[in-house]
C-alpha cells in the first residue's frame, strides 16, 4: 500500500543511511588520529587503562632523566677516585725511594706535598650540579651522609605508587676527605710506632729491663746527613750519640764518665764511658696520607710505618672506587631496562587503542560505497510519491 502521508521507505532508508554516516565518521575519525580508542566514549575501560599507562610511561621517562644526572655525578666521583688511587700510589714509590740512605729527601718531600695538593685538588673539583662524593662534612651527619639516586617508578596491583632510590653512603670507608673532621681515607690519622728494643741495664747494682727507642745503622747515618762521627760502635749525628747494642741496632746513649754504678755499653777512643738513655722511648706518632712527612730525621722503621699507612689506604681507597663502580654499573643497567620497559609499555597502550590502519581502510572504502548506495536508495524512496502523481493524471 502507498501512502502520501507516511513514506515508510524513505523512512528506512534514512535511518540506514544516518547509521552509515555516524559509522563513516567514526571510521574516518580512527584514520586520522591512527586510534580505535582515542576518548573515553570510544571504550571507557581501555581508555582508562591506556591513559593511567602514559602517566606511568611519562614517569618512567622523568626517571631516566633523573638516572642520567645520578649517573653523571657517580660517574664524576668515580673518575676522581680512579685518579686518587694514582697519586697514593705515586706517594707510596716516593715512601719506597726514601728507604735508600742516599736519597735526597727533601726533593722527596717536595714531591711528596704536591701530590697531597693535588689530591686535594681532585676532593674539591669532583662536584656535578652541586653535589660532591669526594667529601663531605660526615662528622656532622653522625658519621655518614646518605646520597640518593632515582632509579624507578613502581606501581602495584592496588594502585599505591613507589619512587625507588639507589644509596650510596659517603662515610669515613668511601670519601676522601672529611671536611668537619679527620675520618676520610686521606686525613684520617694512624699511629706510626718508632722501632724498640728492650736492654737488662745494672742501675746500681739492680738489672731492671728497659725498652728504647732503636735505630738501624742507615738510620744513624742518615741523620748525620754526612757529618756522622761513625766508627762501628759510637756514632755521633752533630746532635746526638748513639751506641750499637747489637747488629744493626743502635739506642740513644748520653755520656756517662765519672758517674758510678752504670751500665757501661761504649768507651770511645777517648775513654769517655757512654750508657743507654733510658728515657729515650720509642714514642708513637701519628699521621695521615694529608699530613705525612719525611726528613733527615725520620727512622727506617716510621718510613715502614709510613709505606703501611698508605698501602693501607691505598687498598681503601681502591675498595670505595670499587664501590662506585657498582652503583655506576646498577645505573647503567637500570636505565638500559627503563628504555625496554617504557617500549614495552608504549607497545601495550598500542594494542589497546591503536587502530589497524588495513582494516580502517578496507571498512572506511566500503562505508563510502555504502553511503552512496544509501543516498541512492533514499532518493528512489522519496520518487514513489512522484510516482503515485503519475496515476492522477489523464
Amino acid at each position: 500500500m502507498s501512502s502520501l502521508l507516511t513514506n515508510a521507505s524513505a523512512m528506512t532508508a534514512l535511518q540506514t543511511l544516518a547509521q552509515i554516516n555516524k559509522d563513516l565518521a567514526s571510521t574516518q575519525s580512527r584514520v586520522a588520529t591512527g586510534q580505535k580508542v582515542s576518548q573515553a566514549s570510544d571504550n571507557a575501560a581501555y581508555w582508562s587503562i591506556a591513559t593511567t599507562m602514559r602517566s606511568d610511561n611519562a614517569a618512567l621517562g622523568a626517571v631516566q632523566e633523573a638516572l642520567g644526572l645520578g649517573g653523571a655525578k657517580v660517574d664524576t666521583a668515580y673518575a676522581g677516585m680512579e685518579q686518587a688511587i694514582e697519586y697514593v700510589d705515586e706517594i707510596k714509590k716516593k715512601l719506597i725511594t726514601a728507604k735508600e740512605p742516599s736519597a735526597d729527601r727533601a726533593k722527596l718531600q717536595e714531591d711528596i706535598s704536591q701530590l697531597q695538593d693535588q689530591l686535594r685538588g681532585i676532593a674539591e673539583s669532583a662536584t656535578f650540579s652541586g653535589e660532591n662524593w669526594l667529601q663531605a662534612d660526615i662528622t656532622a651527619g653522625g658519621g655518614s651522609v646518605t646520597k640518593s639516586v632515582v632509579s624507578s617508578f613502581v606501581r602495584d596491583s592496588s594502585g599505591s605508587i613507589t619512587v625507588t632510590k639507589i644509596d650510596y653512603s659517603l662515610d669515613s670507608t668511601t670519601v676522601l676527605y672529611d671536611t668537619g673532621g679527620d675520618t676520610g681515607l686521606l686525613d684520617s690519622t694512624t699511629a706510626i710506632e718508632g722501632a724498640a728494643v728492650t736492654l737488662q741495664i745494672n742501675v746500681a747494682g739492680v738489672v731492671t729491663p728497659f725498652t728504647v727507642a732503636s735505630f738501624t745503622t742507615d738510620d744513624v747515618i742518615v741523620a748525620g746527613a754526612g757529618s756522622t762521627v761513625f766508627d762501628g760502635s759510637y756514632a755521633n749525628d752533630g746532635t746526638n750519640d748513639y751506641v750499637k747494642v747489637a747488629d744493626d741496632t743502635w739506642v740513644r746513649a748520653v755520656d756517662q764518665t765519672g758517674v758510678p754504678d752504670q751500665e757501661v755499653t761504649f768507651e770511645d777512643s777517648a775513654n769517655n764511658l757512654w750508657a743507654v738513655d733510658t728515657t729515650n722511648v720509642a714514642a708513637a706518632t701519628t699521621s695521615s696520607i694529608d699530613t705525612l712527612t719525611i726528613s733527615l730525621g725520620t727512622t727506617m722503621a716510621q718510613v715502614d710505618g709510613m709505606l703501611q699507612m698508605v698501602d693501607d689506604a691505598l687498598s681503601a681507597v681502591t675498595s670505595a672506587a670499587a664501590t662506585l663502580g657498582s652503583v655506576k654499573s646498577r645505573i647503567d643497567l637500570q636505565n638500559d631496562f627503563i628504555s625496554k620497559l617504557t617500549d614495552s609499555l608504549d607497545r601495550g597502550i598500542g594494542r589497546l587503542v591503536d587502530a589497524d590502519m588495513e582494516e580502517e581502510s578496507a571498512r572506511l572504502s566500503a562505508l563510502q560505497v555504502q553511503q552512496q548506495l544509501g543516498i541512492q536508495a533514499l532518493s528512489i524512496a522519496n520518487s514513489n510519491a512522484q510516482n503515485i502523481l503519475s496515476l492522477f493524471r489523464q
